[in-house]
Formats: structure tokens, sequence, C-alpha cells
């Protein structure tokens, strides 16, 4: 049956400072084999309530995986093989503005991708197809965080820009001030190419980006200490339980294929003729273009 057909299954990426999630019910910790090699852990499946969840920890139990060695396509693959329609992801950022400190939620909506180290794509040699990206998080997703973290009187923005940079690495001073220059609003290192492999997937993406610090741009960030920064990373993680909690039953409502056409991205995407595709591709392809293709 096609994914569009299918009630939601809530998918949850965790970043640092988020390897579980509580409440969950009936859970199991499963292995997920994928063409790309392995993700970055096994993924938790279990319900909350009715509704089915997938918890994917991106850097592994224990934060084994910098952001460099994360396995991008193998994560995002594995979210689609166990059925997930609906991507929440959860990270820990910098922020650029004096008006985003630390504690602060952004719900972004757009990226800048400054990452040159990573796979990007599933698509290449064989079959190729170019999804578009203008509008790289699902608004109607967006939404339902917005009145989740109002609900829960968590300090936030809606809307904003995630630069996504390679890292591990933090920023050079004269970096950071020139994304300032640039008007983004925080700086992280893992939501690229996420939210593009989500977008080829078929699957709603939204992320929350978690403010930790500020940048090096900052007069004062010289007199944070670590511990002050983990502290923080911390009390975002507890808001953030909660914050899934509140979100999950709004998520669970949508009964008809997504309005922002998440979850038809591929319908005008696939540029390679019939007769030309690549069958081992679009065998290792599997489940991400197999409602474009009707199998």
């Amino acid at each position: 049956m096609a994914q569009a057909e299918t009630p939601p299954v809530i998918g949850i990426i965790g970043g640092s400072g988020l390897y579980d999630i509580d409440g969950l019910k009936n859970t199991s910790w499963v292995n997920v084999e994928t063409p790309y090699g392995p993700p970055s852990d096994q993924l938790l499946t279990g319900t909350y309530g009715d509704q089915k969840v997938v918890f994917l920890p991106r850097h592994g139990r224990g934060h084994k995986l910098s952001p460099s060695d994360l396995n991008y396509r193998a994560n995002i693959y594995a979210l689609k093989t166990l059925g997930v329609t609906e991507i929440l992801s959860l990270s820990a950022c910098g922020s650029f503005k004096e008006e985003l400190p630390p504690g602060t939620f952004v719900l972004v909506d757009q990226f800048i991708d400054r990452t040159f180290a990573r796979a990007k794509s599933f698509f290449g040699e064989g079959f190729v197809a170019h999804v578009s990206v203008a509008h790289p998080t699902c608004g109607r997703l967006c939404t339902n965080l917005e009145s989740a973290v109002r609900d829960l009187e968590i300090p936030y923005q809606s809307g904003g820009t995630y630069l996504a940079m390679e890292g591990p690495q933090f920023s050079t001073l004269a970096e950071s001030n020139l994304y300032r220059s640039w008007d983004c609003d925080v700086i992280g290192m893992t939501n690229m190419p996420e939210a593009k492999l989500a977008r080829e997937a078929e699957i709603c993406f939204a992320t929350v980006a978690m403010v930790t610090d500020y940048d090096c741009w900052h007069p004062d960030h010289d007199a944070v200490s670590v511990d002050q920064v983990i502290q923080t990373l911390l009390s975002n993680a507890d808001q953030a339980r909660a914050l899934v909690k509140a979100v999950i039953p709004m998520l669970a409502e949508r009964r008809e294929t997504c309005s922002q056409g998440c979850h038809t991205a591929l319908d005008n995407s696939i540029i390679t003729a019939p007769e030309s595709q690549d069958p081992d591709k679009v065998k290792a392809l599997g489940p991400l273009v197999a409602r474009v293709l009707g199998e």
C-alpha cells in the first residue's frame, strides 16, 4: 500500500543528550540492515497510547559517533523500512542571536548546508532524481510543534535558518561572524543531509534546534563553562521528552496524504527513463521508490 494511504508512524531522531524516549510501551530494540550500511544504532520501536513510534539515537547510545561519521542514508532508510511517515528531529545547536539564549527551542524552516564530507542523496548513476527542498521542513508538523511548545511554555521561536557545518570542530570567530551576517539563527552539525534525505524518502520532516550556547561570536562566550553547557543540554533533553509526548497525539491525527506534498515528493522528481533505470539501483532503493514505481 502506498505510504500516503497508510496511518502515521512517528519517527523520533534524538540528538545530543537525548538517547531514549520514556513512556513508550511494547518496546523492542531492533536491528535494521540497509544497502548503505548500518544505521547509528538499533532502533527502538514501541507505542505511545495507540500510536506507533520509532526512535533512533542519532549518535548511538553513549554518543559514539561524531556528526561527520553518521551514516545519514542508513538512518533515514532504516526509518523508512520500519514504516515511518513523519520524522521529528531533535538536535543541540549554538545561537547566532542575542534574543535566542540557551534553553530556547527554534522550529527551523530553512537550512544553509555547508557540509562537504557526507553522502547527500539516495539517487545517482543508474537512477537520477531531483527533489525540491525549497521548503525543507514540513509546515504541518511545525504547526503542531508550535502548538505543543506554547502549551508547555518552552521558550521558542517559530521559523529560523539553521547553518549546517561539517565539524567536528566548532566555528572560527571569522566564520561565526560571517554566518551572522547571513542572518542565520542557529548553527549545528547534524540536520544536513538528514532533511534532504527525508524529503527523498517522502517522509515529513521537522526539526527542533535546542540552543545550548551562543556560538563564539558572543562577547561572553569564553565565560561559559562546559559544565554550564552540559547542564543546559540535559535541561533541554528533559523539555524535549515532554515535547515529544505532547506532539505525538497531534501527529497521530493525520488521516490523509500530507497537504504539504512531503509524501509525494518523488512524483515529478525522477528523471531517468524507466528503460534506463539500473535494476540493481532500483532494488537497493527498495521502499524509497516502491510507491512511484507501483511496487
